[in-house]
């Protein structure tokens, strides 16, 4: 399927890793140009990637309104203005019992997965304006709508997110610009590999049989057996960043192999 998307330039927070990274594989598949702002890229190989020529890597922390600033002046000096909004950058945070996670580790977790969005969307948002035409996607979490008590300050995280997304979705629809999310559940990423090497410490078992353990114990209503794929995730994002999902807007789309209706 022809998604359009050829031309059309996408910023994606976070696209060293995990699902910003597939995202931008996905739609480099498309042929749209993918400006990836993260930390880091460690894991980043231009090679994968069907067209390299239309990629882009600029490091940098959300957390630094001056540091986007000076993104958004480098591409609009290269004529690489966003047409496309994916905020991706976040962490798991600090997890454990609310009375002991300090409130430095609560701004912490906030000022990467929530204001990183809000400074994101706020640098390059007039952009999208001027062209009249625009999406801005967030990434969510199943932990939104279902928080689990050991992880507290990232579901709020996400659940702030998913407000944010549904405000501007009534601000800027009229405007052509469409915004939503996407709240994917447990997968295969660098943040759940970390979880899942904690977890196989702490009950001193492999690694596989803490990830069996953890979707038995803690994600029971998910029917796979399995991690989801982060190109799963991407491909929806994806789809919502084109031309075929126009009408779609303050949308939640789950992608979490979800049989219960809580999200």
């Amino acid at each position: 399927m022809d998604l359009n998307l050829a031309g059309k330039v996408a910023l994606i927070t976070g696209g060293g890793s995990g699902i910003g990274l597939a995202t931008a594989k996905t739609l480099n598949a498309e042929q749209a140009t993918t400006v990836l702002f993260d930390q880091n890229f460690d894991r980043f190989d231009k090679s994968a990637f069907t067209y390299p020529e239309l990629v882009q890597t600029v490091t940098g922390d959300v957390r630094e309104t001056k540091e986007i600033t000076r993104l958004h002046q480098e591409l609009k000096a290269q004529n690489q203005i966003p047409d496309i909004l994916i905020n991706c950058a976040g962490i798991t945070g600090a997890q454990g019992d609310f009375s002991e996670i300090s409130l430095d580790d609560w701004h912490e977790v906030f000022d990467i997965n929530f204001f990183g969005a809000v400074n994101t969307v706020k640098e390059f948002l007039s952009d999208l304006r001027e062209k009249n035409w625009g999406r801005v996607l967030f990434l969510a979490s199943e932990d939104a709508l279902q928080p689990y008590d050991d992880e507290i300050p990232y579901c709020a995280t996400k659940a702030g997110l998913l407000a944010l997304s549904k405000g501007l979705a009534k601000t800027l629809g009229p405007e052509g610009i469409t915004a939503n999310a996407v709240s994917p559940a447990f997968i295969n990423t660098p943040m759940t590999d970390k979880m899942m090497k904690n977890r196989a410490d702490e009950l001193n078992v492999s690694f596989d049989e803490a990830v069996q353990s953890f979707l038995k114990e803690r994600r029971p209503f998910m029917t796979s057996s399995r991690r989801g794929y982060p190109e799963e995730v991407a491909n929806v994002i994806t789809f919502l960043c084109s031309d075929k999902a126009d009408f779609v807007n303050g949308a939640n789309y789950r992608v979490d192999h979800n049989s219960v209706g809580t999200i």
